[in-house]
């Protein structure tokens, strides 16, 4: 995913399945490179075989899962890899791939409490009776301000994916998602879609915005084995890269990622994610194309708060259009604003962002919501429970460029 502008916050992650030709030539058999082993099912203990794979084929270690499923990560020769994908406990092995993420904001602090555009124009504002309270959402990202006035209150857990780092954030990104989720209603600063729910932080992207995949695994592996304590039923993740979905979580195509977000929203965590910023289908990016899986948010250009198309044009469309950045597709579940978004940021204070990364804690938020008013559903529940109450095309915004037929988030009932 390319970046569109230095402040416009965008993850550029790469993933490739891996392929025979990964392995180079002969020559570069005794490089190193870095791997996530998927075990089979049918392995009971995941620890013992993790050490016992990885020690026979001479793998060092840097995380070991055992809840979005069982295997591990790690380096390795390219000449021990082929032993390593024949050894009858492996059902496959993905190539692990940096990520990174290109960022900069700035925004005020403030003293009294805004009312977001973002959170107005979804009117999370009219839905008093249901703030999702006690609902964990795990924001999957650079960690959260573990002291900001507007979320210490709302961060019961958090999990570090990045060594000898605790799950603060250092980057920016993972607190204005958290508080366009859930800021608290009190008397200063923002407030989210929903101010009752639980925050979890979740850091696997340092404070460049870069990790691997194996660091975004490690997260969802951590979300997975604590979401019964925790009530975890939420987690988004404005994250995103090129890649094809198998449609089949990633069994066909050796997708360890797909993979680890079916095994985890299988027990019960829903995935909301952003669609991307590349003005492109959504079919070339991940996980926003993982359709058997998660709920894929685009992005929203309102900059009023209000529908109806009638406030200034943004710099990325009129007022109530898609933004000229957001990715599209048959992947794509429902719009949310993703201009200008005013929420906190790192060191206690406030700052405004662009970007489907915006746009997706939106939703996320309103996930939450109806989790709370709709103990039990399914993933697929949610999904199509919020569309059937979202904003429908033509109903108070349009799409000058005939690529999103999706409706746009409303929070009012939910």
């Amino acid at each position: 995913m390319k970046q569109i502008h230095i402040w416009f916050l965008v993850f550029s992650l790469v993933f490739t399945p891996l392929v025979a030709s990964a392995r180079g030539e002969i020559g570069d058999l005794d490089k190193e490179g870095n791997y996530i082993v998927v075990l089979k099912d049918a392995v009971e203990d995941a620890d013992t075989a993790s050490v016992e794979v990885s020690g026979k084929h001479k793998m060092a270690v840097d995380h070991i899962f055992g809840k979005a499923f069982k295997g591990f990560s790690g380096h390795m020769s390219k000449r021990e890899l082929a032993n390593l994908e024949n050894d009858a406990r492996v059902a496959f092995v993905s190539e692990d791939r940096e990520v990174s993420m290109f960022a900069k904001s700035s925004g005020p602090s403030v003293f009294s409490q805004t009312l977001p555009t973002g959170v107005n124009r979804v009117d999370a504002e009219l839905n008093t009776a249901n703030t999702g309270s006690g609902i964990g959402v795990a924001v999957i990202d650079t960690g959260i301000d573990l002291a900001h006035p507007d979320l210490s209150s709302a961060v019961v857990a958090g999990k570090s994916c990045i060594a000898g780092k605790t799950a603060n954030d250092d980057n920016g990104h993972g607190t204005h998602v958290a508080g366009t989720i859930g800021a608290r209603n009190n008397t200063l600063g923002v407030v989210g879609v929903a101010p009752g729910v639980n925050l979890i932080a979740v850091k696997v992207l340092n404070s460049q915005g870069s990790g691997t995949w194996s660091q975004i695994i490690c997260g969802i592996d951590w979300v997975t084995a604590n979401a019964t304590k925790y009530n975890i039923k939420v987690a988004n993740m404005s994250l995103g890269g090129s890649g094809v979905s198998d449609n089949n979580c990633g069994l066909s195509n050796n997708d360890a990622l797909h993979y680890a977000i079916c095994k985890s929203r299988n027990a019960g965590v829903i995935y909301v994610v952003a669609a991307g910023n590349s003005t492109a289908s959504t079919s070339t990016t991940v996980p926003a194309g993982y359709n058997d899986a998660v709920i894929t948010v685009s992005a929203l250009a309102d900059s009023d708060g209000k529908s109806g198309g009638l406030g200034v044009t943004t710099s990325y469309g009129k007022d109530d259009t898609f933004a000229s950045f957001s990715n599209f597709g048959a992947e794509v579940d429902l719009g949310a604003p993703g201009v200008s978004i005013y929420s906190t940021y790192m060191g206690g204070g406030y700052a405004t962002m662009s970007g489907t990364s915006m746009a997706s804690p939106h939703v996320a938020g309103g996930a939450a919501l109806y989790i709370k008013s709709h103990q039990g559903s399914t993933w697929t529940q949610v999904r199509d429970g919020l569309k059937a109450l979202a904003e429908p095309l033509g109903s108070g915004h349009t799409d000058p460029s005939g690529k999103h037929p999706e409706p746009v988030l409303k929070a009012n009932s939910l």
